[in-house]
């Protein structure tokens, strides 16, 4: 048991879960150790250089997790203070009303969620408000009903892109403003470059430290401990509560004591973390723990025109949604479009090594790049399993026949807005495309690990909230919906948990 360190909530992990959770309970007044395995960030010519970010990889990890069939891939996972959210494309939308109920699709039904949309949408309001989201209502036919209008206006197109929407618009699409997490002026005093895919070091994204970390921090009762990766969670010989979390810090190992444990490593590390922390796994009565893995189905989608240059430098400012309740045509859904950051030519040669890169850049000089999604329905054998320290993610996609209509109706819509060479390749599994939904909340403790709350059934002072609980991947971006659960957790915990601390 544990018997050095002890604090009153450890949070392992501080990304979007862990940071906005840490800063949502911080004016409680209890003692709150947020514990992330990398560092902080640091600013240098390499943040800002395509090559170095994609083509050397700098800021991936050095791990290799095994697929399905036991072959080792580097999974393209981000360990830093703020998690994956350092180099996220910032799109904090809300997921759509009809998300939260069950949806028919063609490869088979969600589940739906333990409650609707509107018992979440205060916490929405209170998410864009904390990460500073830039967008406009009214534009976007899906768009659930919001109490506040966003905080700020949405960022500008810039000119290329101003003219690709009418030319959308002129086909009958409805391309609307995304909401962002950018303040694009301070993002482009620093450099003039697309931020999606480019690590942050505080020059203007919203991410999880630059709005929920510092948020955290300034509270006193709140410390961040960097370069401390939990190894295991420890158990008290009851077996019921969680006792603390066991530690490896500069080669050191130590044990630490929390009355409440958060859990925010990510969709399949806290999975992991779960899983090797007992015999048959932590909070896993209902043997669901690592299992309904999800990944957005995704394309990249490339539309050239060789008579228009475009000279954006950001480019992603719109999304579209006219295929995501329906096919267009009545039938079931398809998913959401929206632009990817500006895709130049050293992106390019990350992908296509055998070409030059003047024959890329003439390329992506004469194309605008889109991100295709659809949603990935959950599968129980589509799972998270670990061997000592090996993670093996063996993801079963699902619902593919829908992603390839997404793809192919926008191509078509694409060639009659006057583009005549469309090009796509779908996201294999390097590229963390929204992992999502090993630690699911749910009303059954027999089929779910986690209650409504983030709580695990079978440990009264364990929470997971990350990724993990998310029961649906919908086909929008998660991170808002994430925050949004993570302020929700913090306000019940503040009112039902701390008095017993």
């Amino acid at each position: 048991m544990p018997s050095g360190e002890r604090v009153d909530v450890a949070v392992v992990g501080s990304g979007m879960g862990g940071g906005t959770f840490a800063a949502g309970l911080a004016a409680s007044g209890a003692k709150i150790l947020i514990l992330e395995r990398g560092e902080r960030v640091a600013d240098s010519n390499a943040v800002r250089d395509a090559r170095a970010i994609f083509q050397q990889g700098l800021f991936r990890p050095q791990e290799s997790w095994l697929d399905g069939a036991g072959q080792a891939f580097n999974p393209g996972n981000y360990y830093y203070v703020g998690g994956n959210t350092k180099l996220y494309g910032a799109v904090l939308i809300r997921y759509r009303a009809q998300d939260f109920e069950p949806i028919v699709h063609r490869d088979g039904t969600t589940p739906g969620w333990p409650f609707p949309y509107e018992e979440l949408e205060p916490w929405y309001t209170v998410a864009e408000r904390q990460y500073r989201v830039r967008g406009a209502l009214g534009f976007d036919r899906t768009e659930p009903w919001h109490s506040k209008p966003y905080p700020f206006g949405p960022v500008p197109d810039e000119s290329a892109i101003a003219k690709a929407r009418e030319r959308l618009k002129g086909v009958g699409l409805n391309p609307f403003p995304l909401p962002l997490g950018i303040d694009i002026d301070k993002w482009m005093q620093r450099a003039k470059t697309p931020w999606d895919a480019f690590p942050d070091a505080g020059h203007g994204k919203m991410d999880a430290e630059s709005c929920g970390v510092k948020e955290a921090l300034a509270h006193p009762n709140v410390e961040l401990r960097t370069n401390a990766r939990v190894d295991r969670l420890l158990v008290e010989p009851d077996g019921k509560s969680i006792a603390g979390v066991e530690v490896l810090r500069d080669g050191e190992r130590s044990t630490i004591s929390a009355k409440v444990v958060v859990l925010a490593a990510g969709a399949v590390n806290s999975a992991a973390l779960l899983l090797r922390s007992g015999k048959s796994g932590l909070a896993n009565r209902s043997d669901t723990v690592g299992r309904h893995f999800m990944n957005h189905n995704a394309s990249a989608v490339v539309a050239i025109d060789p008579r228009v240059i475009n000279d954006s430098v950001y480019q992603k400012t719109l999304g579209i949604n006219d295929f995501y309740l329906d096919d267009g045509r009545g039938g079931p859904p398809l998913g959401n479009l929206q632009l990817l950051g500006r895709v130049t030519a050293p992106i390019l040669k990350a992908n296509i090594r055998l070409a030059p890169e003047w024959a890329l850049g003439a390329i992506s000089k004469r194309s605008v790049d889109w991100y295709a999604i659809s949603e990935d329905l959950p599968n129980p054998e589509s799972r998270v399993t670990v061997d000592g320290r090996q993670i093996r993610l063996d993801w079963k996609r699902s619902n593919w026949t829908t992603h390839e209509m997404l793809v192919k109706a926008f191509k078509e819509r694409l060639r009659s807005a006057g583009y005549p060479i469309v090009l796509s390749r779908a996201f294999d599994r390097r590229t963390p495309s929204h992992q999502c939904g090993t630690v699911r909340i749910g009303v059954d403790p027999a089929k779910s690990p986690l209650d409504p709350f983030c709580r695990a059934w079978d440990h009264p002072n364990l929470f997971v909230i990350d990724a993990s609980f998310l029961p649906t991947s919908a086909a929008v971006n998660p991170s808002l919906t994430i925050a949004a659960q993570a302020l929700r957790v913090a306000d019940h915990i503040a009112k039902n948990d701390l008095q017993r601390i």
